[in-house]
């Protein structure tokens, strides 16, 4: 059986730095190729970033995509790699009408290139444009029609991108009518809890149905508030897993593939789903036979709560480091969600580039302040302490203000103090706000909520405690300091803005709370289906009010890494002018 030696490139790359990226393929280009590489491959729109969201329809960024996808091509084959072929996602455009698409000549589309010989031998678009949760690719793109097939080294190759696997129908059962003896799915699939073990049995199920070996390569890091998590993946036609990369780590899948002989007489004609195929022929020679030395690896998974952890720190690096920061504040409160934000932030960026303002009031218990110095003290971020008592007492004893009012003022002041030492210093303000406060709104606008990024915004508060607690564990089981102090996980909530606060003042007990909220928010349950799954009627009422009611608040919070299926901001829409409202019957 003919041999292949394939390379999977899991790497990172930053939306609009198209030389930057070209930089990347070229590196890992090379490092392909002195592999022994026979065919190299990169994740979808690796060239350009992902998503482009609304850059896909300026036209001097698509072309400025198309432009460098030929100089690409052009600087492999002069860096002596113009033999190997390799695919590449990148913006192209339509060169025709699309007129049942409402969209015109020209039209943006997420596609990919195979890279050989100094030219762009062969283009597609993605068939499968996905329109749901973060992804809006049918605003900005037109579909693939056709069925790219490669011949490499005697072996047909067909090609897909992301959503092309993720739905029925296309491109798949394509592979199987054009014969081809490997599958190559080009992705940028964002991560979400347990999603690893749902992308498996989707490559599994996928080649069965191609009936070849499927080798899926994604990307890794972050862009926003994404972040992806790699886990390459390759399957052989019976869905058993052939090598499977790392999760958060950029790298190289490179593996020896026994596959199938291609037909005498290259595949032609319409298959599946009306698509038209494309075939390339880049080489008929088989490989001469050789001692397969390759296997790519299997990569130990991450357990639930370090790959949930491993996410929030690779999306804040990587906000930091693309955007151009350097270090990040956080106000210190002594509390569980400051700390664990901290924890992050110093694994993310390192402790010397955390720093942390302790601000207390009248009302901050001697343990709160206690706590805040002892994280200090474990993590090794940067520390001080500036009381807010003199300004709270000015602006009291000019306006006089009681209840909420008060307790509001002495958020806003941190908030206030925060954004000033960041303007005096440079770093960027961390929000530490959890998942749970969003959504019934238990934080205060330009208070608590300031700040450039939210790195728990999409992290339940009870999922808050567990991955402190699994923090510190990793750490001592690693003969390392846990971060986290002791009493910042056991103690009660409390915002402590008035004698003797707790959050229960105001909330449910949080297990309660954020079943509740899964179901409404996760999972669009209205609330008859939430009491029938056996939670109190008048409880149920009250919170979804508080739900509906914040979405203003929830507009104006800052970005933070995505970690469910169902984040706070583009996968979940909803007008802030709204008189709907749930009521248990």
């Amino acid at each position: 059986m003919p041999q292949l030696r394939l390379a999977l490139n899991q790497i990172d790359s930053t939306v609009g730095d198209l030389a930057g990226n070209a930089e990347a393929i070229i590196r890992w280009t090379k490092h392909s190729a002195e592999q022994g590489a026979h065919l190299v491959a990169f994740p979808e729109m690796v060239l350009t970033g992902y998503p482009v969201e609304d850059l896909a329809l300026r036209e001097s960024f698509v072309e400025a995509s198309r432009r460098e996808l030929t100089a690409l091509a052009e600087r492999l084959a002069a860096e002596g790699h113009g033999d190997l072929p390799v695919v590449v996602g990148y913006l192209d455009r339509s060169e025709k009408a699309q007129p049942k698409y409402g969209q015109p000549a020209g039209a943006p589309r997420n596609a990919a290139a195979v890279l050989h010989d100094g030219r762009v031998a062969l283009t597609f678009a993605k068939h499968h444009l996905p329109n749901y949760g973060v992804f809006d690719e049918f605003r900005y793109f037109v579909p693939g029609d056709t069925m790219p097939v490669i011949r490499v080294r005697g072996i047909d190759v067909a090609l897909a991108i992301c959503e092309d696997l993720w739905q029925d129908g296309g491109r798949v059962p394509a592979t199987r009518s054009a014969g081809a003896g490997l599958l190559i799915s080009i992705n940028a699939s964002p991560y979400e809890q347990k999603k690893d073990d749902t992308r498996l049995d989707l490559v599994r199920k996928r080649a069965q149905e191609a009936g070849c070996t499927l080798a899926y390569v994604a990307t890794i890091g972050g862009q926003d508030e994404l972040v992806f998590d790699g886990d390459s993946i390759v399957v052989d036609a019976a869905g058993e897993v052939v090598a499977r990369a790392p999760q958060f780590a950029e790298g190289c899948v490179v593996l020896d593939l026994d596959l199938p002989a291609a037909e005498p007489d290259a595949p032609t004609g319409t298959v599946d789903d009306g698509l038209r195929i494309d075939h390339l022929t880049i080489s008929e020679d088989h490989v001469p036979a050789y001692e397969p030395e390759l296997t790519g690896g299997y990569a130990d998974r991450l357990d639930d709560d370090e790959e949930v952890y491993s996410a929030l720190v690779v999306g804040l690096r990587a906000y930091a480091a693309k955007n151009g920061f350097r270090s990040v504040l956080i106000g210190l409160s002594g509390g569980i969600d400051s700390a664990l934000t901290a924890a992050i932030a110093c694994d993310a960026l390192g402790a010397q580039n955390v720093y942390g303002i302790a601000m207390p009031s009248k009302y901050s218990s001697d343990h709160s302040k206690g706590d805040a110095a002892e994280l200090a003290d474990r993590t090794g971020l940067n520390f001080r302490t500036v009381p807010i008592e003199p300004m709270f007492d000015a602006y009291m004893g000019s306006l006089g203000l009681t209840g909420l009012a008060e307790e509001n003022l002495q958020s806003r002041l941190r908030g206030t103090m925060l954004m000033a030492v960041s303007n005096q210093e440079g770093h960027i303000v961390l929000a530490p706000g959890n998942k749970s406060e969003l959504a019934v709104g238990y934080s205060t606008l330009y208070g608590d909520s300031v700040g450039a990024y939210g790195p728990i915004k999409d992290v339940y508060k009870t999922s808050v405690f567990r991955l402190a607690e699994w923090r510190n564990r990793a750490a001592a089981e690693r003969g390392q300091t846990p971060p986290i102090p002791e009493n910042s996980i056991t103690k009660p909530p409390s915002a402590e803005l008035r004698p003797d606060q707790v959050d229960t003042d105001s909330l449910p007990d949080y297990p309660v709370l954020d079943a509740i909220l899964a179901m409404y928010v996760d999972r669009d349950k209205g609330a008859d289906a939430i009491v029938a799954a056996g939670f109190d009627a008048d409880l149920v009422t009250k919170t979804l009010r508080m739900v509906d009611t914040a979405e203003y608040k929830r507009r104006q919070y800052p970005p933070g890494t995505k970690i469910s299926a169902k984040g706070f901001g583009k996968d979940r829409r909803l007008p802030i002018t709204n008189r709907w409202r749930e009521s248990a019957q």
